[in-house]
């Protein structure tokens, strides 16, 4: 049997990030979410789930336990999939210090999808979204935060294979199958 793969799906907010996750789960990939690791202490301390919350304690978070906190917090999920013989997508890793935490860890079991759509394509999206909607203004100063603060640019920089996501849903899921179908053919 094959080594187990481990897959980071990456991108901006509204980029399709969970829309690709979806497919590779759909494949029979284990999702293992970073971003779990910031709901899980949202409602540990009592908070809502909603942008504002959210960024302080995502920020809180690593500034008190480093950078690279989501991917420590996930490793034990990673693993037991592992153990399991399960291939892994990775949903939401952000910084440049999860990627790298990840790469030692795991080596070239590791790979990134990076999903890109440009910013006026992605907040239109969200501005539609149902579940924690987000109008352009929102949605700038997230992406200015996450490449600012939390380091996003560098996992988005050295991805394995990139996606666009411009046209439609369907397109794009045909276009993450077609990279599902034809990782597993190498």
């Amino acid at each position: 049997m094959a080594k187990p793969i481990i897959i980071a799906v990456v991108g901006l907010i509204g980029s399709g990030k969970t829309e690709a996750t979806r497919s590779f789960v759909e494949h029979g990939f284990f999702r293992v979410g970073y971003n779990d690791r910031i709901y899980e202490e949202v409602e540990r301390r009592g908070l809502q789930r909603i942008e504002k919350d959210e960024r302080m304690v995502r920020e809180d978070m690593r500034h008190k336990e480093g950078m690279g906190v989501m991917a420590q917090r996930s490793v034990p999920f990673i693993e037991e999939a592992l153990r399991a013989g399960k291939n892994i997508v990775i949903e939401s890793l952000y910084s440049w210090s999860e990627y790298r935490l990840t790469k030692e860890k795991f080596g070239d079991q590791f790979r990134v999808l990076a999903i890109f759509a440009p910013p006026d394509i992605r907040y239109a999206r969200l501005a539609k979204r149902e579940v924690r909607p987000h109008i352009n203004d929102e949605a700038r100063s997230r992406d200015y935060a996450e490449i600012e603060n939390i380091e996003k640019a560098g996992p988005i920089a050295m991805a394995d294979w990139t996606i666009q996501n411009t046209g439609t849903k369907e397109e794009f899921t045909a276009s993450v199958d077609a990279l599902i179908n034809a990782i597993f053919k190498n």
